[in-house]
């Protein structure tokens, strides 16, 4: 039985973790992964202390403060979370862990296209994420899918690496800044797919071409690539905690600005929630709320301002 389970190892998962730990809670943080919506981002020029820092580099090292504190992190898929008295079971594909209190902080996952071949081929050609993947396709054709700033951001920089790049967009219009939309028409090896959606991926190991379909005319055509990035946003997965936290119109879960839930005992952070800004600093410290509010629940504080900066502590 753990003092508090951190559902999410992405900066509001992982910075929960270093303040509960803090704290004295036996923490334990469960991920699927860690935040692939950090990790795919290729410079960072907005967190304090960092002029500019790799998105991956960030969670290394977020990572690894997690761990020095002393928190536990097992990466695996959260399918189901139960009350059991006052505490609370969550469930895996293996295993079952117990805790008494919550912190939800899973961020958001990336959409996906939902067409035939996608499932298949993901991780066969299929990537959500440009920077892991993006170095294997180098001199090879790839296609990226979307309108907005990620979208240009990778074709911009799968240009400077692939030998051909399709940049496939449902509009005649990019989404993203003018300034990056800019960037990518400078790339002579990038050839604007518009008014066109992907409707199939195609191959048997690994991809080998897709479909596209105009919206307008309804013609096919068949591009053959070695990859494909998608990238058309991301959403928030919260299903499997609706029986227990109230959720807005766009499924993140309601908190207050304590972090607290609906349900007590159940804290919430980050992207996963109602905060408006989707930044990897309010991130991390709604991260630092919910810890050390939770801290609070268990101990039957009301408030208290906690100094955390003395020397020694």
């Amino acid at each position: 039985m753990y003092d508090v389970i951190i559902i999410g190892a992405g900066p509001a998962g992982l910075s929960a973790g270093i303040y509960t730990s803090r704290r004295g809670m036996k923490s334990l943080i469960i991920s699927k992964g860690f935040s692939e919506q950090v990790t795919s981002t290729p410079e960072i020029y907005n967190y304090p202390g960092y002029l500019k820092i790799k998105g991956f580099e960030l969670i290394l090292k977020m990572e690894e403060q997690a761990r020095n504190s002393g928190i536990e992190i097992i990466l695996e898929e959260v399918e189901e979370v139960k009350e059991r008295g006052k505490n609370f079971i969550l469930k895996t594909v293996n295993n079952e862990y117990g805790c008494k209190t919550l912190i939800l902080a899973s961020g958001k996952t990336p959409r996906n296209l939902s067409v035939p071949g996608e499932k298949k081929l993901t991780g066969k050609g299929i990537s959500y994420c440009v920077t892991c993947d993006g170095p294997l396709f180098k001199d090879k054709i790839v296609a990226v899918v979307g309108g907005g700033n990620s979208a240009l951001d990778a074709a911009t920089y799968m240009a400077g690496i692939a030998k051909k790049v399709y940049l496939i967009h449902r509009r005649d219009q990019f989404r993203g800044f003018e300034s990056m939309i800019e960037k990518v028409k400078k790339h002579k090896n990038v050839e604007f797919v518009l008014n066109s959606v992907v409707v199939e991926f195609k191959g048997d190991m690994f991809l080998k071409s897709l479909t596209v379909e105009n919206v307008n005319s309804k013609e096919k055509k068949e591009l053959e690539v070695n990859g494909c990035f998608i990238e058309i946003g991301s959403e928030v997965k919260t299903d499997f905690v609706k029986h227990l936290v109230k959720i807005d119109e766009n499924n993140h879960i309601k908190i207050n600005n304590n972090c607290e839930t609906s349900h007590p005992g159940i804290f919430a952070a980050g992207d996963v929630t109602n905060t408006p800004f989707k930044q990897i600093v309010v991130a991390a410290g709604e991260g630092a709320k919910a810890g050390l509010n939770a801290y609070n629940y268990i101990h039957g504080i009301k408030s208290k301002i906690i100094i955390d900066w003395k020397k020694g502590k």
